[in-house]
């Protein structure tokens, strides 16, 4: 049975066809980015999307820059504006989506749908990492989300 994905789904799977990206191991932030016609930043402060530019802090980990990069992304993708100027219910709401967005890029349902994830929660979680490039607590907060929207959709 064919999974039915939801909008931001869709829309993920979309641009990452569109910039020729299939298949996890083809997922890295310099690929996409650049695809994408962007650039990134390196510097010592929180990750952040300014006039354009995407700015990841050069302190983290790989796997935190690429979390902090899918969020950026929504905010350079979706978001316009200075989040300091809007409401706080506002900008809680589009925090919110670019976690969620964050979530759905760094390791994209189509993506989950091809792979055979092992029965046992802890072996899926590590399975997600390796092959996705995040931290363990993304990838339990994705898994958790994915199976609980296969379950629904039964």
């Amino acid at each position: 049975m064919a999974n039915t994905y939801n909008n931001l789904e869709e829309y993920i799977q979309k641009l990452l066809h569109r910039i020729d990206i299939y298949h996890p191991h083809q997922l890295n932030m310099e690929d996409v980015y650049s695809r994408l016609g962007m650039s990134v930043h390196y510097i010592q402060q929180d990750a952040m999307f300014v006039f354009g530019y995407i700015f990841l802090d050069s302190r983290k980990s790989a796997a935190e820059q690429w979390e902090d990069f899918g969020h950026e992304l929504c905010h350079a993708l979706w978001h316009a504006g200075n989040q300091a100027l809007i409401p706080l219910s506002m900008r809680e709401y589009q925090e919110w989506k670019a976690e969620n967005f964050a979530q759905h890029l760094c390791i994209p349902s189509f993506m989950l749908d091809s792979m055979k994830l092992p029965n046992h929660t802890k072996e899926a979680v590590w399975m997600l990492q390796e092959e996705f490039g995040v931290t363990q607590k993304f990838s339990e907060k994705r898994l958790e989300r994915y199976m609980r929207n296969l379950q629904s959709s039964y």
